[in-house]
């Protein structure tokens, strides 16, 4: 059943890339929308047969390579970190191709857009099956080319190429990480099986290599790289810069890439490697202080922004730091929880405001909006459920939606650590919990609330999205409203061990999840208190006095632009690294291959040859008597050499 549920979407893929033209856009919809349909549903049954029935396996398909060494096997592994990802990238997948038929319905390319998606599907349903590191790459550079080409979608668009270009590079930055990661894991253990690393990790906890001419600690040196591609691909500081700018594809695409796929690989990898991280301390500290950095940094980068896909874009960025100093202090279950529900109500979000831009002929800057809630019910309702659960809101032993669940256990194992750097991010993560309230109260009272600020055009053609639009919202909302309560003992509660099984690994020593159930009352109900209060600061500045929040900005117009300028990492890599990787090439360009290889190769040459015809030209004058003399000359040296040649023998 595995085998059918990740190649259906590269079967859609292939029939409305290939054959779009003749199926049409209609066709290109009901195929991919319906095999990811199809896919969604079987993952279901994989769910319960893995999660709850214990069928754990690994079906493999072929030999991939098999050389020396190295061999690889194409396979499929399927435990509880997998059956929940099957779940997690089909439901959401097949929602956003739903949706798609009715936000892409004037666009020109369907077809293309519909391949794109359910090729990004495929590669991120490869990824997260993996059996070895080599299998797990190939997915690893599916998605990011797939986001390349969906980021792109609008390739006419000047700016939609430079984010996809952006990207691409940054990504390969980290990746480059994860490559000599995954080189490393090869010399060390001579495998890249999954199986046969993890039994060998406890006898090379004390393996040395000599690593940029330092002798290093193998497990730490291998971890630390192997997270640098986990910061690339889920957009961890310092390589975060990509994914605000992936606003620039159509908003299916943000919901896919933001919710279920791309920037939820890297916490998936971490926690699918968990048995290596357990015996690398240093890098599982340096998992959580980059986690909780981040989580803080695009929280106060996120209340300044103005763009309504923005705001939500850093939203994931923190979402994902909670994610990952979940995973640093050993909380696997609780950032695959985290994955889980943030996958409903995140979707929901983007899809949400995806409806609110088609409500608004396109616009997307919350300044030009206001006055809607009216006329749009349903979305506005959807998305106070998605705020709700962003937030967190819920009441401590009683109910909240799925947020309230998953990010509090990830605070209260932070604080469970008993460490210094758990202590760290539980502190910042806590205060990210309140400015998470705020700008989700401050996107919903700017885009619904106070007076128009469109002109009467616009909200003239104000209008409720279709169906085919809102019947994948409401399901989401089911998701994020019940996805917390329902699946809470099974990721992190009584039922954690039977669940997880064998698919996480933590040292009795490191065992957080469950120290987390004891900690004080104070740190249970601390992110409820601030996920409040952020709630009532955004409603006294939105709502009760919407004149001050531009008078704080103007009084505080550094820090205003700091935040807004997203810290001015943008400006500091274009100073550090666009600009001079610039001046070397235009260098390279005019000093090595204008004036050096050109100069004195085809040019050179080229040059040398019109010169030497130019002067041979001037003897062809046309007068017979210079041909006469030219042919004297010739007998004469002909006879000279001869006669000399004749004496010299």
């Amino acid at each position: 059943m595995e085998v059918v549920i990740v190649f259906l979407p590269l079967i859609g893929a292939i029939v409305a890339g290939l054959f779009g033209r003749q199926v049409g856009d209609r066709g290109a919809i009901v195929v991919t929308s319906g095999l990811l349909i199809v896919s969604a549903v079987l993952s279901l049954f994989v769910f319960a047969d893995v999660a709850f029935g214990g069928n754990e396996r690994v079906t493999e398909l072929f030999t991939w390579i098999d050389s020396g060494r190295l061999e690889v096997s194409w396979a499929l592994r399927i435990d509880t970190m997998t059956a929940v990802m099957l779940v997690v990238v089909t439901g959401v997948s097949a929602l956003v191709h739903v949706y798609s038929a009715g936000y892409m319905h004037d666009d020109r390319s369907i077809p293309r857009f519909m391949a794109y998606l359910s090729l990004f599907t495929f590669a991120m349903l490869m990824l997260v099956t993996a059996d070895n590191f080599v299998q797990m790459f190939f997915g690893w550079e599916g998605v990011g080319l797939c986001s390349y080409l969906l980021i792109g979608f609008w390739y006419d668009r000047p700016t939609a190429n430079a984010a996809a270009i952006k990207a691409f590079i940054v990504n390969r930055v980290g990746d480059f990480g994860f490559v000599l990661g995954i080189m490393g894991v090869f010399f060390v253990f001579g495998s890249v099986d999954f199986d046969t690393v993890f039994a060998a990790v406890p006898a090379a906890t004390n393996t040395v290599i000599e690593f940029l001419g330092f002798q290093v600690n193998a497990l730490e040196t291998l971890c630390i790289l192997l997270f640098i591609g986990a910061m690339g691909k889920s957009a961890q500081v310092p390589l975060h810069t990509w994914l605000p700018d992936a606003m620039e594809g159509p908003t299916p695409v943000s919901a896919l890439i933001h919710a279920a796929t791309m920037v939820t690989a890297g916490v998936f990898m971490v926690c699918r490697l968990s048995p290596m991280f357990e015996y690398a301390p240093t890098a599982l500290a340096l998992v959580t202080f980059i986690g909780a950095f981040t989580a803080i940094f695009a929280a106060t980068v996120g209340i300044c922004q103005n763009d309504i896909k923005r705001v939500i874009a850093y939203s994931t960025c923190s979402q994902l730091g909670y994610m990952f100093f979940a995973a640093g202090v050993s909380a696997y279950g609780a950032a695959m929880f985290h994955l889980f529900t943030h996958a409903f109500f995140k979707a929901l979000l983007f899809l949400g405001s995806g409806s609110v831009i088609h409500a608004m002929s396109g616009e997307q800057d919350m300044r030009r909006m206001g006055g809607i809630w009216r006329m749009i019910p349903l979305t506005y309702a959807l998305m106070w459920i998605g705020s709700l659960a962003l937030a967190g809101v819920g009441i401590p032993g009683v109910f909240g939606f799925a947020g309230f669940y998953s990010k509090d256990i990830i605070l209260e194992a932070a604080w469970a650590a008993q460490s210094g750097v758990g202590r760290f991010a539980f502190w910042l993560g806590t205060a990210a919990a309140l400015l998470t309230a705020f700008y989700s109260w401050r996107l919903l009272l700017m885009t619904f609330h106070g007076e128009p600020r469109a002109d009467e055009k616009v909200m003239a053609h104000v209008h409720e999205s279709p169906k085919v639009m809102t019947v994948p919202l409401m399901i989401l909302a089911v998701g994020a409203i019940f996805a917390g309560v329902a699946f809470y003992p099974f990721f992190v509660g009584e039922a954690m061990e039977g669940f997880w099984r064998e698919s996480l690994f933590v040292l009795p020593e490191h065992d957080t999840i469950e120290a987390a159930h004891h900690v004080p009352t104070w740190v249970k109900v601390a992110p409820v208190v601030m996920g409040l209060v952020g709630i009532g600061l955004a409603y006294m500045l939105y709502m009760v006095r919407p004149g001050l929040p531009a008078r704080i900005a103007g009084q505080a117009r550094g820090l205003y632009l700091f935040l807004l300028n997203k810290w001015y990492f943008d400006e500091l890599y274009d100073r550090l690294f666009v600009r001079p990787a610039q001046v070397l090439g235009y260098g390279l360009w005019k000093g090595g291959d204008g004036a050096v290889i050109d100069g004195l190769g085809p040019d050179g040459v080229a040059a040398a040859s019109r010169r030497l015809a130019r002067r041979f030209s001037r003897l062809q004058t046309g007068y017979l008597y210079h041909y006469a003399f030219v042919m004297m000359i010739g007998v004469v040296v002909l006879v000279t050499w001869y006669v000399w040649a004749q004496r010299g023998g």
